[in-house]
């Protein structure tokens, strides 16, 4: 598909229109296909059009985009290590083991991790349990 700006020769009114092709375009307006929306003119032709370029984006600034986003990759990283020193992995029985913690006083040792859906983590605030979400980088090993 290709678009060009049209001009009727006429009345000057430019317009907008997409072919199939460059060689489309030739058949159309040989064949006087080709109109004018305001006065119905078949002295229609294209106008100058600048080509659309992509613009690319230098080195620089893809090494500039990817260090903001490995800054807060590496701190996220930082506190994953964390959180597996000192925080006890529950899995996806991290709701019933922060309840079993909370209403249990002699279950006090270590806090834990784990995964829970939104609808359990709404649950358990509104049971006055503390639980955060944090954003979870997987390794690529595992």
């Amino acid at each position: 598909m290709i678009k060009y700006k049209l001009v009727c020769k006429s009345c000057k009114f430019t317009f907008d229109s997409w072919f199939a092709s460059s060689n489309e375009y030739e058949k159309l307006k040989k064949k006087q296909f080709l109109s004018c929306h305001i006065c119905n003119s078949k002295k229609v032709g294209k106008t100058l059009m600048a080509p659309k370029l992509l613009k690319k984006t230098n080195k620089y600034e893809k090494e500039k985009n990817n260090y903001g986003f490995n800054k807060i990759k590496k701190k996220i990283k930082e506190y994953q290590k964390f959180i597996k020193k000192n925080f006890k992995y529950v899995g996806d029985d991290f709701a019933y083991e922060a309840r079993s913690i909370h209403y249990n006083d002699k279950k006090k040792d270590k806090g834990i991790y784990g995964s829970a859906s939104n609808k359990e983590l709404k649950e358990l605030r509104e049971e006055g349990i503390e639980a955060e979400v944090i954003p979870w980088i997987r390794d690529k090993n595992n």
